[in-house]
């Protein structure tokens, strides 16, 4: 659904951060082990899927900006690599909550059949390189941000096959045969607790006997592994048993299915990645509301005792609309775009007047400041978009009309709140150092060259393009990927030297 673009599908990576709102109904017996505030079983979750190389961090600043909580994703082998930092740090630093998700757990069981406590270490590894820098984001207002597998912060992921369990998933499973509550159970599953079955007894240090084994090895990851084994061996006489006692049914035409077929479709029904994803961004990921309490410090640049400023704490939609735009989406018609960004107070409508502070507009000053009415309020929906009536604070939201008053980024308000400070700009982690020079085939095409660069600077927040006074067209972009992407975009490149 998020890789909208040709180039995404086809190289397989996200270039563009695309946002998607979705809506869930929790059924009562999922929600059980919460224990926040909460107001009904209904949610809504705004995602955005920003990319990963290091060429788009920009995008991935534009996404932090209009997010309360992120999901990282480790690989599970290879683990945290220098972009997790930096993505890390940054998100931090917007006093973002993380919540962690160690993924392509496929490949310790297929390809390179890691053995259980091999495989715990790894993870653990990885969880602690996570926390390490986490760490050092000690926060008052944030509170303890590092994540624990016995906590429910951190999930096991394979997202090629959509599967994925966090603790809480095992602890349901067993601790009603243990007879210890669900928490309790959790807290076995990992760290140093170990299980002998043939003594049924916990201890805290390996007995060195055969049979004992560490909880999380015993409980998660050779069930698992011995699921996923039977699946690719085809041993159906034996499979459907365990299926059995783990309550999971299988329709009738997925039991024909052989080998990876097979045990993806086990997986998926066992182990639905959607139910612990969810679960984790649900119990461990603030709300709006809550976490505007904390970010309008770090987002609005007024007084922290103005109206404005309690608007946004409050997460008020009565209040006086406080809108950040943090990128410009190209729309389907040629050379027009979408306002993308979050509400952080009041209401945005169709047909409302609203005053667009851009990046240069200094409070009591007329620059770079406009007031037009928004033509359409619009949801993003990965590759389509729905017009609403309105949407409230604490929502990502997408504007047609402003795109010819808003280059990359921009606060908006109320016509009428001529006393409200902007929304602060975003600092990115990557800024634009490779150039090229392009220039026209036809001479006489240089308006449409000039119009093209104007276009291609508002729509990406790290491309720079600048006229030298040879009368080169300079292109700058943070990296060759970078370049390479948004170049293929026009047809009348010559670069001359990158």
């Amino acid at each position: 659904m998020t890789d909208t673009r040709a180039d995404e599908a086809e190289r397989g990576i996200t270039i563009k951060s695309t946002g998607i709102s979705l809506f869930y109904q929790m059924t009562p017996e999922s929600l059980e082990m919460y224990k926040g505030d909460r107001d009904g079983d209904e949610y809504l979750i705004n995602l955005i899927d920003s990319p990963g190389h290091v060429d788009f961090s920009s995008e991935v600043t534009a996404a932090l900006r209009i997010t309360d909580g992120a999901l990282v994703v480790v690989d599970c082998i290879e683990g945290v690599c220098v972009q997790t930092e930096t993505v890390l740090r940054q998100a931090l630093g917007e006093r973002i909550r993380p919540v962690l998700t160690v993924n392509k757990m496929d490949r310790c069981f297929l390809e390179l059949q890691v053995e259980g406590e091999e495989a715990y270490q790894t993870f653990s590894r990885v969880i602690e390189n996570a926390n390490v820098i986490m760490a050092t984001y000690e926060d008052v207002l944030l509170g303890d941000v590092q994540v624990y597998p016995e906590k429910g912060t951190v999930a096991f992921s394979a997202g090629l096959h959509g599967w994925a369990f966090t603790l809480t998933n095992f602890a349901k499973m067993y601790a009603s045969k243990f007879g210890v509550d669900e928490a309790k159970m959790m807290e076995r599953l990992w760290g140093e607790n170990f299980f002998d079955p043939a003594t049924k007894k916990w201890t805290s240090k390996n007995t060195g006997t055969a049979t004992c084994k560490r909880g999380f090895v015993q409980f998660c990851y050779e069930p698992i592994k011995q699921i996923i084994a039977t699946c690719m061996n085809d041993q159906k006489d034996k499979l459907w048993p365990m299926l059995k006692k783990l309550g999971v049914t299988m329709k009738n035409d997925e039991k024909d299915l052989m080998g990876k077929a097979l045990m993806k479709r086990v997986m998926q029904t066992w182990l639905p990645a959607s139910r612990a994803l969810l679960e984790m961004m649900i119990f461990h990921l603030p709300s709006p509301s809550k976490a505007q309490r904390y970010r309008v410090e770090n987002l609005y640049e007024g007084p922290l005792d103005d109206i404005y400023a309690n608007a946004i704490r409050n997460c008020d939609p009565d209040g006086p609309l406080m809108l950040y735009v943090s990128k410009m989406i190209p729309a389907s018609d040629k050379g027009r775009f979408f306002a993308f960004g979050r509400v952080f107070a009041g209401r945005v409508a169709t047909g409302m007047k609203v005053r667009i502070m851009g990046p240069n507009f200094v409070p009591g000053q007329k620059k770079d400041l406009y007031v037009k009415s928004v033509q359409r309020t619009v949801i993003w929906m990965g590759k389509k978009q729905e017009s609403v009536e309105d949407v409230p604070c604490g929502n990502t939201v997408a504007l047609v009309g402003l795109d010819q008053f808003i280059t990359k980024n921009a606060t908006l308000t109320n016509e009428k709140e001529v006393d409200a400070c902007p929304i602060r700009a975003m600092k990115f982690s990557v800024s634009p150092v490779v150039r090229v020079a392009v220039q026209c085939k036809v001479a006489s095409d240089l308006p449409k060259l000039v119009e093209g660069l104007k276009r291609l600077a508002k729509s990406d927040p790290m491309v720079l393009c600048s006229i030298e006074e040879s009368g080169e067209h300079i292109i700058a972009g943070a990296g060759e990927l970078h370049l390479e992407i948004f170049l293929s975009h026009c047809h009348e490149q010559v670069p001359q030297q990158a």
